[in-house]
């Protein structure tokens, strides 16, 4: 079936292209214009709209063991029949699978990325992926707390064992990329630290932090994975902790790496309260080194829930839980940490994090290499993304909130002398062309022949909010998914993962290991394909830059 989309205004960053034009798909794919005279099947008016490829989420909580912690901790936010009210916190973690994705869809996208799977509840997560409908998804398995990686440093094993795990772990868990959730802070955690840096060893183990990141960094980098190590650093939510980003920044050297949530790291100690942005320095320092990426996290004011495997932090965070109940899950490596917080306006403290989120966004200078996150549901729900969009794109809207908040926290930012405001072209690449370069994904993200047909048509409204929050037309894999904000058709998705190859003697090594240490089968935690009960659930992205 040939269709043609005519009369919008292309925003396309891979091709350059800004302009008034027709984009036509045939068979999930777009083709290139065929020959003059040729009439299509159908055509779609977008005269006076905004055409887009399919956005990605490169860091949204969505799914696995944790998520669903979080339903169980908040009954009373979770409702699976019910319609969500905007004004209550049902709209921030209460929806069901199914929900997740067509209200990801409605705003245009096409794809999420669950940054945080820990490699035994791998199964869980993808059957549960599996159940969100429209958008493809990827998960990233989480490495650096765990015992047999601790133990491979610890003995100072070869960087070639150490990268063989991390490839057996990939292909095991049908991951598309590794993350390292405060290297060795929840293995601190077991031995009763409460606080964890970059140069601090694990009890028993005698291994930095630093030591443990640079270990899979290399490995990341040697494996030729898309996605380079996705990095969350020790010390989250803590004054003074952007001296911990920029140790972390400085550490990368010369390799790819990519921080996320970098909102969390941006804070200084300065002021009467031992609380300030620091954001400005962070910022300059992702400038000068082109092989970092980040993604902001961003903090937006209202109920919600913190969901993470870093439990350190979760456990020292616990007494400002609100509603007063939370959960800590200290299980084998990373466990995990629900907490419900509310970020308030009137708020000191919170108001400083969402300045330092907005200035990171508006200081870092190339919009390929900060990626759009509230770390959802951390920082924010992911229906409030239209809300930033709107904030990036009109310095008058920042000032109308900035009026509203403490001026003593403001003061402590440098948020009110930004000028810039982001283009539809900067929203495109950060939200589009940049994610999936960051994955390797050559047929997303743009609207070039032999794309997969992920287009989003969007009424050009001068309220952004309004005009993100809800697509006029969503193109999924071809079909028609959304229109006028409202889903049109169901269907399902692929998870996108990488295959890399790796030594197989690590089958036995890990054969061993879970024999005896826990009476296991070393590929209890592999996800088949015939666990999904659809045809083609995976999708294979190639291992190479």
């Amino acid at each position: 079936m040939l269709t043609r989309i005519t009369g919008g205004r292309v925003i396309d960053p891979t091709a350059e292209r800004d302009e008034i034009g027709d984009v036509w798909l045939r068979d999930g794919r777009i083709s290139a214009p065929p020959p003059a005279g040729t009439q299509p099947d159908e055509t779609c008016d977008a005269a006076g709209k905004i055409v887009m490829a399919g956005a990605i989420d490169i860091h949204s909580h969505i799914a696995g063991a944790n998520v669903n912690t979080a339903r169980l901790l908040l009954p009373e936010w979770h409702r699976a029949s019910a319609a969500r009210p905007a004004d209550t916190p049902l709209s921030n973690a209460g929806w069901p699978t199914f929900e997740t994705g067509c209200r990801y869809a409605t705003m245009g996208f096409t794809m999420v990325v669950e940054p945080a799977v820990a490699p035994h509840y791998a199964l869980h997560a993808h059957l549960e992926l599996a159940d969100i409908p429209i958008i493809d998804k990827a998960t990233l398995s989480i490495l650096g707390n765990d015992d047999f990686l601790l133990r491979l440093l610890r003995d100072k094993e070869s960087a070639d064992a150490v990268r063989d795990y991390v490839a057996w772990t990939i292909d095991t868990t049908r991951a598309i990329g590794i993350k390292v959730v405060n290297a060795g802070g929840a293995a601190a955690f077991k031995a009763n630290g409460r606080q964890f840096s970059l140069d601090d060893a694990v009890p028993d183990y005698g291994v930095s932090s630093r030591a443990i990141v640079k270990a899979l960094q290399h490995a990341v980098h040697d494996l030729r994975l898309p996605h380079p190590l996705h990095v969350h650093c020790n010390n989250l939510g803590l004054a003074g902790n952007a001296e911990t980003a920029l140790a972390t920044i400085a550490a990368a050297e010369d390799l790819p790496l990519h921080l996320a949530h970098l909102q969390f790291y941006g804070y200084g100690s300065e002021g009467e309260r031992g609380f300030s942005s620091a954001a400005a320095r962070v910022a300059e320092a992702v400038n000068r080194a082109k092989n970092v990426t980040v993604d902001v996290g961003q903090v937006m004011f209202g109920p919600t829930v913190t969901i993470s495997s870093d439990v350190l932090r979760q456990f020292n965070a616990r007494s400002q839980a609100h509603p007063n109940k939370w959960t800590i899950f200290d299980g084998d490596a990373n466990g995990w940490g629900i907490v419900p917080y509310e970020y308030r306006a009137n708020n000191f403290y919170n108001a400083v994090q969402w300045a330092v989120g907005l200035e990171l966004f508006l200081l870092i200078d190339d919009p390929t290499r900060v990626f759009f996150t509230t770390d959802h549901p951390n920082g924010a729900p992911f229906t409030t993304y239209p809300q930033i969009f709107a904030l990036l794109m009109s310095r008058d809207l920042r000032a109308e909130w900035i009026a509203r908040l403490p001026r003593p926290a403001i003061e402590l930012t440098t948020l009110p002398s930004i000028r810039r405001e982001y283009s539809l072209g900067e929203i495109a690449a950060m939200t589009r062309a940049a994610p999936a370069r960051l994955f390797g994904l050559k047929d997303r993200g743009h609207l070039g022949p032999g794309a997969v047909a992920d287009i989003v048509v969007y009424s050009d409204d001068a309220d952004r909010a309004k005009m993100f929050g809800g697509a006029a037309l969503v193109f999924k894999d071809g079909k028609l998914v959304v229109r006028d904000g409202k889903v049109t058709r169901e269907q399902w998705g692929r998870a996108l993962t990488v295959r890399p190859g790796y030594d197989h003697n690590i089958d036995r090594r890990l054969r061993d290991y879970y024999a005896e240490r826990y009476g296991l089968a070393h590929d209890f935690m592999r996800v088949p394909e015939a666990a999904i009960s659809r045809p083609e659930p995976f999708e294979h992205v190639p291992c190479a830059r």
